[in-house]
């Protein structure tokens, strides 16, 4: 293989690499040229039957602000029924304001195959910022951060059409890869954000969201700060883990271990 080439292969898998979550932005403005040509990007991937059943609403400005303020006034009423005792949980849940009204599967516990690997991100993401397991206030106070966008400029939400299901929701995640890279080649950091999912209403505010159509998540989008939490780096999974066996091979190898016998 030329050199030239081998170069070129090392170089997508590195940037590819590189990418990071960004949990702290800089408020600089984000030019609207430049997050058109993101999503341009982004519909470049490929989708089911090229239907692209998704829509994207781009939240800035006073849109942005006030959906942001909306978010932590429900939060903190959320934050606060889950530590309160039977009196106050009744009277929240009586008044209603601040409990889920949309997306309730960010609230279930993940199966035991996968609670592993996310009780991994967590510890090791609380532990890079300093924030120890017993300490619930500091802990609140990171995740009330996913609704100020981590301080983005820019907030996306990302909608699947409700007809096509899973195949909708593999579109859309095809197409926010593309855009996520796109915003990583022009310098721009993001974070994708299905903490959002469960006040989908707060949105429709805003927006004319059509009735066929379902939040799948939030991508906060802007350019990162220096601060630490942005060089934490995920622990990622090896092919290996996740290469299935054939079973053909598993049949073989028995059947040859018995003749041999």
């Amino acid at each position: 293989m030329p050199d030239t080439q081998r170069e070129s292969n090392e170089w997508i898998s590195e940037f590819l690499a590189s990418r990071r979550t960004t949990r702290d932005f800089h408020p600089r403005p984000i030019a609207p040229e430049l997050i058109h040509s993101i999503i341009k990007d982004g519909l470049t991937a490929p989708s089911w039957s090229n239907t692209r059943p998704f829509l994207i609403a781009v939240a800035e400005g006073p849109v942005r602000d006030r959906i942001s303020e909306e978010f932590l006034k429900r939060w903190q009423i959320l934050a606060r029924f889950r530590s309160a005792g039977l009196t106050g949980k009744i009277r929240i849940l009586l008044r209603r304001y601040g409990l889920p009204t949309s997306n309730f599967s960010i609230l279930k516990p993940y199966p035991s195959d996968l609670k592993v690997r996310s009780e991994r991100i967590g510890r090791e993401l609380y532990n890079w910022i300093g924030i120890a397991r017993g300490d619930k206030h500091g802990r609140d106070q990171q995740w009330a951060r996913n609704y100020e966008f981590f301080g983005a400029p820019v907030a996306l939400f990302i909608y699947s059409h409700k007809s096509l299901k899973n195949y909708a929701a593999n579109d859309a995640g095809l197409m926010i890869e593309n855009l996520v890279l796109s915003a990583h080649a022009r310098g721009l950091g993001t974070c994708l954000q299905g903490a959002v999912n469960i006040w989908a209403d707060v949105i429709e505010q805003e927006f004319e969201i059509p009735q066929q159509y379902q939040l799948l998540y939030g991508l906060a989008i802007g350019y990162p700060t220096d601060s630490p939490i942005n060089s934490f780096q995920a622990h990622r999974l090896s092919p290996s883990e996740i290469i299935l066996t054939p079973k053909r091979s598993s049949d073989q190898s028995k059947d040859k271990t018995i003749s041999d016998d």
